[in-house]
C-alpha cells in the first residue's frame, strides 16, 4: 500500500528489493530512536525497550535483536549479558574458549539454533547433522533426557571439566526448542528493515498503509498520534475526498527536502470511509463512484446510502469542507451552515422519500429516475445541478467572491440547498464525542488535550522528556491507555505491561506482582490514567518505568478542580476581609527593587513526614529567572500544622504547588505591596 501511494502521489516507483546492502544510516537512526510504531517485529513495548538498549547499527544487529526477543534467550537469561557486553559495560563471557568461534557474533550469548548445533558438535565431536538432531530432541522432556545421557558423558570423555559441561548443558536445556533459526530471523529482519526505511523516508505513505491494513498491535488512534508527532496532518473525513482506504494527499505547499522533517514532505493522510461505523463495502463503493457531490441533497439523491449512515457522516464532519464549516466558535457566525442544519435537511430528505414511497404504492409519481431507492451495487445517477460546482483539486476553499452588492467580499457560499436555521454549531466536546463514537478515533485533536492544564499542574513527565530524567527517579506519567499485555514470563508470576499515549509519544509501565494489588482493576478498567513509576535507564535510549501506582485521570482531575474552587473561595474571602489593604510583615524591609514578599503556606493536615524542597512528596516551585527566593520550612511537630514560607525578594511571577497527598495547602494572608505577579 505504501509503495503504491508513493507512486500515485509522486510518480516514483520504489523497489524495496533494491535496498541491499541495507546500510542506510538514517534507517538505523530511526530504529535506535525506538520510534518504531508500525514497523514489523520491533513495535511492541518490549521490543522498543530492547532496541533502545541495543542500538542496532547494521543488518546483523537486526537479526540478533529479533532472535533475542524469544523465550529461549529470555528463559536462559542471555539478554542482559549480551546487552552489557554490547554496550561495553562488561567483557564478553564465553562458556569455554573452544566455543568462542561459535559465540563471538553474539558476545558469548547463545541466540541462534545454528549456535546450539555448533556447541554440541564442538563439545562432542559429532557432525552438524547429528547436532541438529540433538537440538530438535531438546524440544521434549523425554528428548532432553536422552540428549543429557549422551551429551554429558561424551563431553567429559573429550576432556571438558564437569563444571563446564554442566554449565553448557543448563544453557542448552533452557534454550530447548524456543530459540530462533538465524536464516528465519534474517527473513524476518528483511521486512523489518524495509518498513523502517519506508517510515524514515516516506512516513505519510507508510502510516497510511499501517492504518489501512491495521496489523493489530496498537489501536489506530495511536498510529494517528504518531503521524501528528511526525508533523503529518490528519485530514478529516470528506465525502468528496475520502475513499475506502487511507490515502496520502499533497497539501499544496512545497514539502521540505527531508520527508522525515516536520510536515512529512508536504503530505497529509486522509481518513478512510471504512472506519465509519455501520458502513458497508457497497455503500463505500457507491460514494466513491458517484462523487464529486455538489451538496447534501445531491449526495442523498445519488449515493443511495441508509439514512443512519448519512447522519453519521454529517456528525463526523464529512460535509464540513463542502459547506465551509470550520472550527467551533464560542459565538456562531451569522448565516453560516452548521452540522445541525445539515441534520435538519437530512430529516426533510428522509421524510420526502417516505412521501414519494407512499405515492408510488398508490400509483403516483415515483421518486427519481429509478422509481425509488435501491440496495447493493448500482449504476449511479448523473450529478444534479443544485448549486455551485464542487471545489477543484488544489483549489482554496477560503477563496472569496464578490458579494451581491458588489462591495467587499465574504466567504465562498455553500451549495445553497441547506436552510440556515441559526442553530448553534456543535461544540468541540460534542465533536470529539461524535468522532469517538462514529469512527473510533480522535482525529481532529488528541483526546488528552482537554486535560493538559491539569496534567501540567500535576507535574507529569511527558514521553519525550523521559530520556532527560535521572535513573531511579520517581515520576508521574499520564495518557490514554492504548494497550495492556500480560505475556508469560520466566518467573511464572503475572506481569502487566501498560502502554499510554500522552500526545508526545508512548509511555510503557511495568506492573510487577507486588504493585498490582491496589491498582490492577484501575489499569484494566480505566481509559485515561495517571501512573507513577521508578525510571530505569538501561541503554543509550532504553528507558523503562517500574510502576508503583495508577489512578483514573478524570477522578483525580475532578478532585483537583474541587480543591481549586475551595482554595479560590478562601482567597476571595481573605481578600474581602482585608478590604483591599495589605499589611506587609513587620520583619520584611523594603529594597531598591520594591517591597519584598512573603507568601505563607500552611499544611492544615500534618503530612506523614516533614516537607522538603525537591522531594517527591514536598513543595515544588516554578519561578521566573528574575525571582530571588528564600524558602523557610517550619519544623514538623506532632498534631500541629507545618508552615512553609516562601520569600520573594523581587516582584516576579511565582507558581507554587504541593504534591503531598496527605496535606491540604492553603494560602494564608494576602500578597504584600509591590508583589504584582503572584
Amino acid at each position: 500500500h505504501a509503495v503504491n501511494e508513493v507512486e500515485r502521489v509522486s510518480g516514483e516507483r520504489i523497489d524495496l528489493d533494491a535496498l541491499a546492502p541495507f546500510d542506510d544510516p538514517g534507517v538505523y537512526e530511526l530504529i535506535g530512536s525506538a520510534e518504531t510504531l508500525g514497523c514489523f517485529q520491533i513495535e511492541s513495548p518490549g521490543q522498543r525497550e530492547l532496541i533502545g538498549k541495543f542500538g542496532p547499527s547494521d543488518f546483523t544487529d537486526i537479526v540478533i535483536d529479533i532472535s533475542l526477543f524469544r523465550p529461549g534467550p529470555v528463559k536462559s537469561d542471555m539478554v542482559v549479558p549480551f546487552l552489557r557486553a554490547r554496550n561495553g559495560w562488561d567483557v564478553p563471557r564465553y562458556l569455554h574458549p573452544d566455543l568462542v568461534p561459535a559465540l563471538a557474533e553474539t558476545r558469548g550469548v547463545v541466540v541462534f539454533h545454528e549456535q546450539v548445533i555448533k556447541i554440541v558438535s564442538i563439545m562432542t565431536g559429532c557432525s552438524y547433522a547429528y547436532g541438529d538432531e540433538a537440538r530438535r530432541a531438546l524440544g521434549s522432556d523425554r528428548g532432553q533426557e536422552d540428549v543429557r545421557r549422551w551429551f554429558i558423558p561424551t563431553a567429559l570423555e573429550r576432556g571438558y571439566d564437569a563444571v563446564t559441561v554442566q554449565t553448557v548443558w543448563e544453557v542448552l536445556r533452557s534454550f530447548a526448542s524456543f530459540g530462533f533459526c538465524k536464516a528465519h530471523a534474517a527473513a524476518f529482519a528483511l521486512p523489518t528493515y524495509q518498513s523502517a526505511w519506508l517510515k524514515r523516508y516516506h512516513p505519510a505513505a507508510f502510516l497510511a498503509g499501517v492504518l489501512t491494513h491495521d496489523p493489530g498491535m496498537y489501536p489506530k488512534r495511536l498510529i494517528l498520534a504518531d503521524a501528528r508527532r511526525l508533523g503529518i496532518p490528519i485530514l478529516p473525513l470528506d465525502v468528496n475526498a475520502s475513499g475506502a482506504e487511507y490515502r496520502v494527499e499533497a497539501l499544496g505547499g512545497e514539502g521540505g527536502e527531508d520527508p522525515w522533517a516536520p510536515g512529512g514532505g508536504g503530505l497529509g493522510i486522509r481518513l478512510s470511509l471504512s472506519d465509519v461505523k455501520g458502513i458497508t463495502d457497497a455503500e463505500s463503493e457507491r460514494i466513491v463512484a458517484a462523487r464529486p457531490f455538489a451538496g447534501l441533497t445531491d449526495f442523498w439523491a445519488r449515493a443511495a446510502v441508509a439514512s443512519d449512515l448519512a447522519e453519521r457522516l454529517i456528525l463526523a464532519g464529512a460535509f464540513d469542507e463542502l459547506y465551509g464549516i470550520g472550527e467551533p466558535r464560542a459565538v456562531g457566525q451569522r448565516g453560516a451552515v452548521t452540522r445541525r442544519d445539515l441534520l435538519l435537511c437530512l430529516s426533510d430528505l428522509v421524510r420526502s422519500d417516505r412521501v414519494d414511497a407512499r405515492q408510488l404504492r398508490a400509483g403516483g409519481r415515483a421518486r427519481g429516475l429509478t422509481g425509488g431507492r435501491v440496495n447493493g451495487h448500482q449504476a449511479v445517477q448523473l450529478a444534479l445541478d443544485l448549486g455551485p460546482r464542487p471545489f477543484e483539486a488544489g483549489e482554496d476553499p477560503a477563496e472569496t467572491l464578490p458579494l451581491a452588492s458588489g462591495t467587499g467580499s465574504g466567504p465562498r457560499p455553500g451549495p445553497g440547498d441547506v436552510a440556515v436555521t441559526g442553530l448553534p454549531e456543535m461544540t468541540a466536546d460534542e465533536r470529539m464525542t461524535a468522532e469517538l463514537d462514529i469512527i473510533g478515533l480522535d482525529a481532529t485533536r488528541h483526546v488528552l488535550s482537554d486535560h493538559l492544564p491539569f496534567l501540567r499542574s500535576l507535574g507529569v513527565t511527558w514521553s519525550e522528556q523521559l530520556l532527560k530524567r535521572r535513573s531511579r527517579s520517581t515520576l508521574l506519567v499520564a495518557g490514554v491507555k492504548v494497550a495492556t499485555q500480560t505475556p508469560p514470563v520466566r518467573s511464572g508470576r503475572r506481569v502487566i505491561f501498560l502502554t499510554l499515549d500522552d500526545t508526545t509519544g508512548p509511555v510503557d509501565l511495568t506492573f510487577f506482582a507486588d504493585a498490582q494489588g491496589p491498582y490492577a482493576a484501575t489499569v484494566f478498567n480505566s481509559w485515561l490514567l495517571v501512573g507513577r513509576g521508578e525510571l530505569r535507564r538501561t541503554g543509550p535510549r532504553g528507558v523503562s518505568l517500574r510502576a508503583t501506582g495508577a489512578w483514573e485521570l478524570t477522578h483525580l482531575e475532578s478532585v483537583w478542580r474541587r480543591v481549586l474552587d475551595e482554595v479560590g473561595r478562601r482567597v476571595a474571602l481573605t481578600s474581602r476581609s482585608a478590604q483591599g489593604v495589605v499589611q506587609p510583615r513587620d520583619d520584611v524591609a523594603p529594597t531598591a527593587q520594591g517591597s519584598q514578599g512573603c507568601f505563607r503556606i500552611r499544611c492544615d493536615t500534618p503530612p506523614a513526614r516533614p516537607l522538603g524542597l525537591g522531594q517527591a512528596q514536598g513543595l515544588q516551585l516554578a519561578q521566573s529567572r528574575h525571582a530571588d527566593l528564600m524558602v523557610r520550612i517550619g519544623l514538623a511537630q506532632p498534631r500541629r500544622p507545618q508552615v512553609v514560607e516562601v520569600w520573594n525578594r523581587l516582584p516576579s511571577r511565582l507558581q507554587m504547588s504541593c504534591t503531598t497527598s496527605r496535606a491540604v495547602m492553603t494560602p494564608v494572608g494576602s500578597p504584600p505591596p509591590g508583589a504584582t505577579h503572584w
